[in-house]
């Protein structure tokens, strides 16, 4: 059965490369990973290879051409697969027409680096009828939660991952019959499958069932985790259709609890070769439990290391009377909200910062790792740590110098909604020049906040307090006050530099109407 290639992503915002050379031809027998064509984008030569074992039919450009993503570059006839016109009838004697096309999903790039990612949940079942563009799954990167969406109308074939199980980039992520083809099913597809399971109904109880040769349905990386538990996985309850036992099933039974867990609806996976992370919860005696440090957690500690480890950190620390621009912020808050704006106050600490920036522009600065160059952005990328559902991110405000106090509310309230659901795009979350850290929206004054490498500097909001502090006439009066913490790059930023910038932010943020002056 010949089956195309379709040209993944190869490099972000790439839409099309030039073929430079086939390195094999029609006819042509080659093994999976085999390299097959390289081809230029704007930014690399990079190297395409097989994804199955086969034999090429078709080669869709010519040497020097312009091939376009998402579109069929060579087509193979995969080893091992017969044509569907051959295929013998199964038992349920459906008539399959000459024209059904199955077609498996390659994961392509979801972001620059990005080799793996974890399934978080399916959208969709196998038998779905689905349309282009639909959302397929949720899938999590080290950087933020993606949605993968359909290329093309069709029926869902096949889920070749289980949730909670890790994808590879560039590899069959789902099948499908594209729309048009007929509704007849046949055992057949374009990549090996084990037997058809029998298929229980929803009403029936859900009991530990044993296959045809009497082992209990599991996949390989749930078999390897019974026997790390001196397990007889015969006798754990599966919680999956047709009684398939997953991980979480060997957590409950190890805990004592037997009790069957809900029937999992959804449509079992075929086992993949695939070395899944084969302890997704460890239970140790009936207490502690172990979990592995996946997604964006593994990199915000990979970042955090890199950080710490390679920049000389010193903290500055300082108060600011926010009465006054809390005061307007009131006067402004009703009138915009009539729009649709939410105004916070994070988009005066933005706009006041990239005002202070232009001052001292060092602070806007990144060092390269051998510490013998500096560059200068003109760019004030202001990132704004958001504590998501998924862990720490840090988008961040492109062209801050450029964007009234209205349009940073726009971003902000736009980067926060997407950030605590994990939805950030990766053009959001890079690029940041500077950042800020309110920690003070939990709680706390003070902190001792981590640089964002490569950045250089970083300030952490402390929580708004009601202090009495003595007015112009000796007085003492209630004010809206706020800690600050900064950390600094002591390579590139000295103790007098990061007090003098945060002096003119805070002047700014204390004297609303010298702000305003400095935006006209």
């Amino acid at each position: 059965m010949a089956k195309e290639f379709i040209l993944p992503d190869i490099g972000e915002g790439i839409v099309e490369c030039e073929v430079v050379e086939w390195l094999v031809a029609v006819g042509d027998e080659v093994k999976e990973d085999q390299p097959i064509c390289d081809v230029m984008t704007d930014k690399a030569l990079v190297q395409i290879p097989a994804v199955h074992d086969g034999v090429i039919t078709t080669l869709h450009y010519a040497k020097g051409e312009i091939a376009k993503v998402h579109e069929p570059l060579f087509a193979m006839e995969v080893a091992g697969v017969e044509s569907v016109n051959d295929s013998p009838t199964n038992n349920t004697q459906d008539n399959v027409d000459s024209a059904t096309h199955f077609e498996d999903f390659i994961l392509p790039d979801i972001g620059e680096g990005i080799v793996e990612c974890e399934i978080v949940e399916w959208l969709v079942a196998q038998g779905d009828e689905i349309k282009e563009d639909q959302a397929v799954c949720d899938v999590m990167t080290d950087k933020a939660l993606v949605q993968i969406p359909a290329k093309y109308d069709g029926v869902v074939e096949k889920l070749y991952y289980q949730k909670g199980e890790i994808a590879q980039v560039h590899s069959p992520l789902f099948q499908m019959r594209l729309a048009g083809d007929s509704g007849g099913t046949s055992n057949q597809s374009v990549t090996s499958q084990t037997p058809t399971e029998n298929i229980k109904t929803a009403a029936e109880p859900v009991k530990t069932q044993l296959a045809a040769n009497g082992k209990a349905i599991a996949s390989p990386a749930v078999r390897r985790l019974a026997k790390e538990r001196d397990l007889d996985i015969n006798l754990v309850p599966g919680s999956g259709k047709n009684g398939r036992v997953y991980k979480e099933d060997i957590a409950r039974f190890v805990s004592g609890n037997t009790e069957q867990a809900p029937v999992n609806t959804s449509d079992d996976k075929v086992d993949t070769q695939t070395d899944i992370v084969n302890k997704s919860v460890e239970i140790i005696g009936n207490s502690t439990r172990v979990e592995p440090i996946r997604g964006m957690k593994a990199a915000m500690a990979k970042q955090m290391v890199a950080s710490v480890s390679t920049i000389p950190h010193f903290t500055f620390s300082d108060e600011i009377d926010l009465t006054d621009i809390i005061a307007l912020r009131k006067d402004l808050k009703e009138q915009y909200a009539k729009d649709g704006i939410k105004l916070t106050m994070m988009p005066f600490f933005i706009k006041a910062l990239s005002l202070a920036i232009k001052a001292f522009p060092i602070v806007n600065s990144q060092v390269n790792d051998a510490c013998t160059e500096l560059t200068y952005f003109d760019d004030h990328n202001i990132g704004m740590a958001v504590d998501s559902k998924l862990g720490l991110l840090v988008p961040n405000i492109k062209q801050c110098q450029n964007k009234s106090i209205v349009d940073v509310a726009q971003e902000v309230t736009r980067l926060t909604n997407a950030a605590r659901e994990g939805r950030v795009s990766p053009n959001d979350l890079k690029g940041g020049t500077i950042s800020i850290s309110n920690i003070g929206a939990i709680g706390g004054t003070t902190a001792t906040p981590i640089i964002n490498k490569p950045e250089v500097a970083i300030v952490a909001l402390g929580k708004l307090q009601h202090l009495p502090r003595f007015d112009e006439q000796g007085n003492v009066v209630s004010r809206s006050i706020m800690q600050v913490s900064w950390s600094g790059d002591h390579r590139v930023i000295d103790g007098g530099t990061i007090a003098r910038f945060n002096n003119l932010w805070k002047a700014y943020l204390e004297n609303p109407a010298k702000m305003m002056m400095a935006m006209s």
